[in-house]
């Protein structure tokens, strides 16, 4: 029996309980179906059915948010100590199912074994890093003026609304809910229709580990109806919300009646920018792993590579081999690099820009071909010969596909590198420290890397500029979204007040 076949064996025993009982709304600890009815959960490896899963409307989504607004006042007076031990367990459950979260992943997402493994674990790691923040969450300053002893302090913000992507779901999820949790809120998770299996063992996991019912509710359905509910709810206080740019915008007005904070983590054409004097393979190693890791599918890919064009030609020939050899299969062959996009929505899109590429003048390098059979499958894509004002340039495909464009000085690099509406990531690839420090400090994004992929830290800060999105998650970052400063003022003696109206 070879790995595949074992790990198909396992998926099956998963999978038997949603094909059964499909999947329901979880709200105050309870299971409830959704009063749309349900839909289809197809697997983008084969479009054979899943399970259902509840679809829900505005009145589900009004069940979730008053039970979260129910827990909320006794999850935030608990005592530190104690919601830190809950968080600790759900770390523990994660891990202890961490082989079924990452199966149960790839099947309903398309994404290679070899990375969702990782996800689950890292989704176990949010968990831990946030619990050990749970006791100092709230701490605040002492500022000392000449008649007051002024503190601050930070409170839970309550209710907030979590709405996940469905690229790498269970981790990106874990992403939001953990701060969430630490920082003493409840929440109401609105996961992707495409992709609901991991939410609802995320939530099941959490109640296993003592987590109250009520403070975390899983509500499934579609973002034009439970999506569009969630945000604009007056009990929810904050939307924390991973997607693309124009849901984004979508989600600031529905949030406007109820001067809802928004978080929003959104959409990137990010480029990566390889100087002449870069270690070249370790370059090429960078550019190959995160524009076609993970499908290409997570809003940090490097989409846009602008290479010195006195490497150009040599550092193409090795990329074009490279890319030509990424092994595209099965997700849960474990020898699998890319697998199938997630839907036939996202397929369709995705192979659109190889006649964009094509009749905008771009050179097909390598890829640009669809597989045949069932699942959407397609081949890793580079396109060569480009502008960084054609549409594949420009345009966030969100898929295995990478446009080079050539630059001649590092002033051209830099306004290739900004000329787009995004902001997300940057990644710099040079040997000049000077150079480094000059561009880094002049490229308009979030978060730069010099000299390596993205390699997160989870207490520094994650989040873009321009259209890529709004605030910032990590660290102490996600208490200053979640939670809300108050400062109280002591008066240290009987300093002079104003008398109005005194004779």
């Amino acid at each position: 029996m070879t790995e595949l076949d074992r790990n198909l064996d396992k998926l099956r025993g998963f999978m038997s309980r949603f094909q059964q009982n499909g999947i329901r709304n979880r709200i105050a600890g309870k299971d409830h179906d959704g009063s749309g009815g349900r839909f289809d959960n197809e697997s983008p490896v084969d479009q054979s059915l899943i399970c259902q899963v509840a679809r829900s409307d505005a009145s589900d989504v009004h069940a979730a948010a008053q039970a979260a607004s129910d827990a909320f006042a006794d999850w935030r007076d608990m005592a530190a100590k104690e919601r830190r031990k809950i968080l600790i367990n759900i770390a523990k459950g994660i891990e202890a199912r961490a082989e079924e979260i990452a199966l149960c992943e790839c099947w309903d997402t398309g994404q290679a074994l070899r990375f969702m493994s990782k996800a689950a674990l890292r989704g176990a790691e949010n968990f831990r890093y946030f619990a050990d923040q749970v006791e100092q969450a709230r701490d605040g300053q002492h500022l000392k003026s000449p008649t007051l002893m002024n503190i601050t302090t930070r409170v839970p913000i309550g209710p907030v609304g979590v709405i996940t992507p469905w690229n790498t779901p269970f981790m990106l999820s874990t992403w939001k809910i953990a701060p969430a949790l630490a920082a003493g809120c409840t929440v109401v998770h609105k996961p992707a229709e495409a992709s609901p299996l991991t939410a609802r063992l995320l939530v099941e996991i959490a109640e296993e580990a003592g987590l109250p019912p009520g403070v975390l509710n899983t509500v499934n359905g579609f973002g034009e109806e439970a999506g569009k509910a969630l945000c604009e709810h007056p009990k929810i206080k904050a939307i924390a919300f991973v997607g693309e740019s124009r849901t984004g915008s979508l989600i600031t007005k529905q949030g406007a009646d109820t001067l809802k904070r928004n978080h929003l983590e959104l959409g990137g054409k990010n480029p990566v920018i390889v100087f002449e004097d870069a270690d070249l393979d370790r370059a090429l190693d960078a550019v190959i792993f995160m524009i076609y890791s993970i499908n290409g599918e997570r809003c940090t890919s490097s989409s846009r590579l602008l290479i010195h064009d006195s490497i150009q030609a040599e550092f193409e020939a090795k990329l074009i081999e490279r890319v030509n050899n990424i092994k595209v299969g099965h997700p849960l062959d474990p020898a699998t690099e890319i697998g199938p996009l997630v839907t036939q929505e996202h397929y369709d899109k995705v192979t659109g820009y190889f006649d964009i590429a094509k009749e905008d003048g771009a050179t097909v390098a390598a890829g640009g071909v669809q597989i045949d059979g069932p699942g959407f499958f397609v081949r890793p894509t580079l396109f060569t010969n480009a502008t960084n004002q054609m549409r594949i340039a420009r345009e966030e495909i969100f898929g295995p596909v990478l446009t080079s464009i050539p630059f001649s000085t590092e002033e051209d690099a830099l306004q290739i590198a900004n000329d787009t509406e995004y902001g997300l990531t940057g990644y710099v690839w040079t040997n000049d420290l000077t150079r480094a420090l000059r561009f880094t400090d002049k490229l308009e994004a979030g978060m730069i890397w010099v000299n390596s992929e993205n390699v997160r830290h989870l207490p520094t800060p994650f989040g873009g500029v321009k259209n890529s999105g709004i605030g910032r998650d990590g660290g102490d970052w996600s208490f200053e979204f979640y939670m809300e400063q108050k400062h109280v003022g002591f008066a240290t003696g009987q300093h002079k007040i104003s008398r109005l109206g005194a004779l």
